[in-house]
């Protein structure tokens, strides 16, 4: 195949060109498969361009990785639930910053031993014309760049997906003493780093990974889970970094190409969502953590509350007389899988001649575009979707707005409390609406810890139980099959 080899950087070309149409893609519903299938023709060229490309490539080892790789992925896509895709991707994401490390340590290792080699035998290595250049500076930044941002990637996306998935191992950390220790493992790791770089120092470089690993998980333990969205959208950024400097060590544009863009989408999404919950990435990943332990309220200082409850059957009655119905998912939707129910509760009631769309917030759920994904996946009609600027203004003038596990995204504190913690994040306007129906399990508080009192409202009804199950009451109760 020296065709390939000959235009090989043609052949990059092409595929970051595919990349780019990729992400063109991937910013709209209605052309998200076909970038999907940009990404997937790039990726191709990318590996096999590169496997033709290789000196001296040892071919079972190769083949091996991808075949295994191949029938992993192919297995994880087939079996993993829509509702577990974000620790999904959060763990995807700790894979490639595990690939930065082990190459990292893999060209430093080669080039002293190649090193050593000459020492010992030079003469005999330069007859047999065997070339070995020193790493300069400029190389040995790269390797210190791309193992610290793979490592801290590795370990931080790690800690994400035990968060997401709920893992007993993955709890959340605070106290005074939290801060103190980023710091403190932050400048260490810098300064072995700066040793590795200015000395060679293989000690330091050991002792630079090791804390880059540590700094990764103690850096994400004390983000809470309101801020989970932006930490999956950050990692996927981190991941990007890593992939391209693991391009800058191999010597691949094509690596480099298609590092830099996830990187840098990866980075202005996280900017576009802390923009939506009107917060800086600096308070999200150093700051006050949303999500963390609710705030403790002494028994004797807590205020019962009254709020008002209803059926399934209450709630069809009133969505079936109504002109109007905006559905606002949260990840209750997502926990109860509910998707479908919820397709279909919408269909039954579009063929009575109701209005119906669906209200997405920008960090409803677990990650980046959570909601968007399941309500695709239940084939929910792209025009009915709508997100949080385009809604917003025509809840005063709905007649039902049904809320199915949200909590924060909807909480008028927000907008009227200025001591609450999320006051200024944007939100759903649920609450100027004529009527407000929530779905939820309990009166337990959402991500932030926080009461809502949109559930309080006189206008709210409150049905408990599990999503899936209650919209499906409400369908028979719209068919008239409830009762």
């Amino acid at each position: 195949m020296e065709f390939i080899r000959d235009y090989a950087d043609w052949f990059y070309l092409l595929g970051a060109v595919l990349f780019i149409l990729t992400l063109r893609g991937l910013s709209g519903p209605k052309t998200a498969i076909q970038g999907n299938r940009y990404g997937m023709i790039a990726m191709a060229i990318a590996v096999i361009t590169t496997f033709f490309v290789a000196n001296h490539p040892v071919v079972w080892m190769i083949v091996g990785a991808m075949v295994l790789g191949a029938v992993v992925g192919i297995a994880r896509a087939r079996t993993v639930p829509m509702t577990q895709m974000p620790e999904t991707v959060a763990l995807m994401h700790s894979l490639v910053g595990l690939a930065a490390v082990l190459i990292a340590i893999a060209a430093i290792l080669h080039n002293n031993q190649m090193t050593a080699l000459f020492v010992d035998h030079e003469g005999a290595l330069n007859a047999a014309a065997v070339e070995h250049t020193h790493m300069s500076k400029v190389h040995l930044f790269e390797l210190f760049v791309g193992c610290f941002v793979g490592a801290i990637t590795f370990t931080a996306s790690v800690f994400a997906y035990g968060k997401l998935a709920a893992k007993k191992w993955a709890k959340t950390i605070s106290g005074s003493w939290v801060k103190p220790v980023q710091a403190l493992i932050f400048i260490a790791m810098l300064v072995c780093g700066f040793m590795f770089f200015t000395t060679g120092n293989m000690p330091a470089f050991w002792a630079m990974t090791a804390l880059a690993l540590a700094f990764g998980w103690v850096w994400i333990a004390p983000v809470g889970g309101g801020d989970m969205p932006v930490v999956v959208s950050l990692l996927n950024s981190f991941s990007g970094w890593a992939a391209a400097g693991i391009g800058f060590t191999l010597e691949n544009n094509m690596l480099i190409v298609a590092g830099s863009l996830v990187g840098s989408s990866g980075a202005i999404l996280s900017y576009i969502m802390c923009k939506a919950m009107n917060r800086s990435i600096i308070n999200v990943l150093f700051g006050g953590a949303m999500g963390g332990a609710a705030p403790v309220v002494a028994a004797g200082d807590k205020v019962q509350r009254n709020h008002r409850s209803g059926s399934a059957d209450d709630a069809g009655f009133l969505m079936s007389n109504a002109d109007s119905v905006v559905i606002v998912p949260g990840y209750g939707m997502a926990q109860g899988r509910a998707q479908n129910a919820v397709k279909e509760l919408a269909h039954i009631l579009k063929e009575q001649g109701v209005k119906v769309r669906f209200a997405i917030h920008p960090v409803a759920g677990r990650m980046p575009g959570h909601m968007n994904v399941l309500l695709a996946e239940a084939d929910v009609a792209y025009e009915d979707i709508l997100e949080m600027d385009e809604i917003n203004s025509d809840f005063p003038a709905t007649d039902v707005v049904l809320v199915i596990g949200a909590n924060d995204v909807v909480n008028p504190a927000a907008k009227d409390d200025p001591t609450s913690p999320i006051y200024g994040m944007p939100i759903l306007e649920a609450h100027r609406a004529r009527t407000i129906m929530v779905i939820k399990r309990s009166m337990a508080t959402g991500y932030a810890g926080l009461d809502n009192d949109l559930f309080y409202n006189d206008k709210t009804m409150m049905i408990f139980g599990d999503a899936k199950k209650v919209v499906e009451e409400m369908t028979k109760a719209i068919n008239g099959n409830g009762h």
